[in-house]
């Protein structure tokens, strides 16, 4: 499995700061949350890259009420696997990337094969990237800059205008490539929002084993009180994964945000994820319910949280680009989980996103499996998508 995570190194909160006020969140339901049977966290194996903080208090053993002990800041580290040891599972996702994107890129490739550089190979590359959702405004700014890179580096096989379009896209793309950043704060506290349907709980329980490759001990909370469906598949991933999920029948779901936030702090977690009920951005009493979540996480743990991710569907195309911004006028986004990639003609919306809401992509999905979900690359993406 390969992935890019990187601990930062920074000021770590005190443990012995003072509480946050006793007062309830707000519209804290009655019952309490409780949490589901799974097993205790784990800590995984140390990874040969670098050492790795563990969670050293067993989940059944922890008490909200016992005192937090200060713990040493968290060394810089940049956690990267050896290339080598990793280069069959990068063959691997690179080949399904390819081939989840091939829906996408047949518009795209067949356009430069026996053809010549005239206004006809424009107008058909004008067609295929507006079908694929890239967008007015990214069409017009990469067929403006392939003219000029045509014109100026006076290129004349239509090969080599495949590889200047290849070199524009990875350079619209490159500003959405980020690395998620871990160990800045105890526990690190994400959001995650989203459409219902969009994969956003099975993104979760995916991500959740991504970060214990990299021996980060996880807390899941079930915040969709409304949908029974969420909270038990939520609940299956924390089984499979071995680790607590703090979920709630009914009730209000910051309450159990913010319950699950004391606990994560209590056990000293290192990740705690918080899934939410899948909203539509024109619902706007329902975004306030979200922002109403978001505020509570912050009384829970000052500074939180820490990351606010969106999950998108891909074949949703122009439509997502509305959900992301959307989400991030209320929200305040801080990454994008882009999802089912494969099969979809679709692909071309992240060059829409890189144009007009410019908000890292920190994972990209291409099926079911949990090694299908990676993070992005602008170049493997751009490769991708020309079939290179």
């Amino acid at each position: 499995m390969f992935s890019f995570f990187k601990r930062f190194k920074g000021s770590k909160e005190s443990d012995n700061a003072p509480e946050e006020s006793q007062t309830a969140p707000e519209a804290l339901a009655p019952e309490p949350a409780v949490e589901a049977p799974a097993a205790p966290v784990a800590p995984s194996a140390p990874r040969p890259v670098a050492p790795a903080r563990v969670d050293t208090q067993p989940a059944a053993a922890a008490s909200q009420n016992e005192p937090e002990s200060e713990a040493p800041a968290p060394e810089t580290v940049e956690i990267v696997p050896p290339p080598m040891q990793d280069a069959s599972a990068k063959r691997s996702w690179l080949t399904r990337l390819k081939t989840g994107l091939s829906k996408t890129s047949s518009n795209l490739t067949g356009i430069f094969v026996g053809t010549k550089i005239d206004e006809d190979l424009y107008e058909e590359l004008e067609t295929a990237l507006l079908m694929s959702d890239a967008g007015v405004e990214a069409t017009e700014f990469l067929l403006e800059s392939l003219r000029e890179k045509v014109r100026t580096e006076r290129l004349t096989d239509p090969q080599q205008v495949k590889a200047a379009l290849r070199t524009l896209l990875i350079d619209l793309l490159k500003p959405l490539e980020k690395s998620l950043m871990l160990g800045r704060a105890q526990p690190l506290v994400v959001m995650i929002a989203g459409v219902n349907g969009a994969g956003k709980t099975t993104s979760i329980g995916k991500l959740a084993k991504h970060l214990q490759s990299f021996d980060q001990s996880v807390l899941l909370a079930a915040g969709d009180t409304f949908r029974a469906a969420a909270r038990e598949q939520l609940a299956i991933w924390g089984q499979r994964n071995n680790v607590t999920v703090v979920s709630q029948e009914s009730g209000d779901p910051a309450a159990v945000i913010y319950d699950a936030v004391g606990a994560a702090r209590a056990r000293k977690i290192d990740v705690m994820m918080a899934d939410t009920a899948g909203r539509l951005p024109t619902q706007l009493h329902l975004m306030e319910e979200l922002r109403k979540v978001k505020r509570v996480i912050g009384k829970a743990q000052d500074g939180a949280p820490h990351e606010v991710l969106l999950v998108i569907d891909a074949n949703t195309g122009q439509n997502g680009l509305a959900q992301v911004k959307a989400f991030d006028d209320a929200l305040g986004l801080t990454g994008l989980i882009v999802t089912k990639l494969d099969g979809t003609a679709k692909g071309g919306i992240l060059a829409a996103i890189a144009r007009q809401r410019p908000i890292p992509v920190y994972f990209i999905g291409v099926g079911e499996k949990v090694e299908d979900l990676q993070p992005f690359s602008a170049e493997e993406f751009s490769d991708a998508l020309l079939g290179g």
